[in-house]
């Protein structure tokens, strides 16, 4: 083999490691679809309840639930080092539906609510910067905010018969998200990530009533996009 050629080999070798590389310096965006699914764990309306409270305990009092939604979703992201990564997700607002539960079972939609957690993640990623599969973790801060609430005409009647529509306003919070996922190399510029990420978030909803729940809401957070590296 002649010196050119051995040169050539070489050159087509270290390519073949680095085509999928994930190193320091590199930029990456995808674009994809994201799914919030809130685990509740409501507490009681606070008086005047319209649940057995008094004789039945909690078991009779007003709750409420909350509806999972998808959106459209991406996300940036920085390599700092080959495994430091720092990302930012983003998507449209996710838009969720208060439901009756507990004594108003059965009720239907009392509201709505959208959502929008804006969040920064630190991200540690294994596996070998030229690997073409790289699961990764992180921990993000969150800021989830909650705006648009509208209540509904049910909620109005049995909150307040007669009078005007009953308000809706909920408790916007900071948090701390983990996540992990993982990104699988298509070529040397496309990839696909997924990933799933679960917060601890409690907040209040209040009503122009006066009333208000303290609710849990612990979202569960899933995607898969297609991305490309710069």
């Amino acid at each position: 083999m002649t010196t050119k050629m051995k040169f050539i080999a070489a050159a087509s070798l270290l390519l073949a490691g680095s085509a999928y590389a994930q190193t320091a310096g590199t930029w990456m965006v995808r674009a994809g679809m994201a799914k919030i699914a809130p685990a509740v764990s409501s507490g009681c309306l606070s008086a005047p309840d319209f649940g057995n409270n008094g004789a039945g305990g909690a078991i009779g009092c007003t709750r409420s639930d909350v509806s999972a939604d998808t959106q459209l979703a991406g996300g940036i992201t920085y390599m700092y080092t080959d495994h430091l990564a720092v990302d930012v997700p983003v998507a449209l607002p996710f838009k969720h539906k208060i439901i009756g539960a507990g004594a108003m079972a059965g009720a239907g939609d009392l509201g709505e609510v959208q959502a929008l957690p804006m969040t920064i993640f630190l991200q540690y990623r294994f596996l070998e910067a030229s690997a073409k599969f790289r699961p990764y973790v992180g921990l993000g801060a969150t800021y989830a905010y909650f705006f648009n609430e509208q209540g509904s005409g049910r909620l109005t009647a049995t909150t307040n018969p007669g009078g005007p529509p009953t308000k809706l306003k909920v408790d916007s919070k900071f948090i701390l998200t983990p996540q992990i996922g993982a990104t699988f190399a298509l070529s040397d510029k496309w990839f696909i990530d997924v990933s799933y990420s679960k917060s601890k978030l409690s907040t209040t909803t209040h009503m122009s009533t006066g009333q208000s729940m303290n609710v849990d809401l612990d979202p569960a957070s899933y995607s898969i996009s297609v991305g490309y590296k710069f």
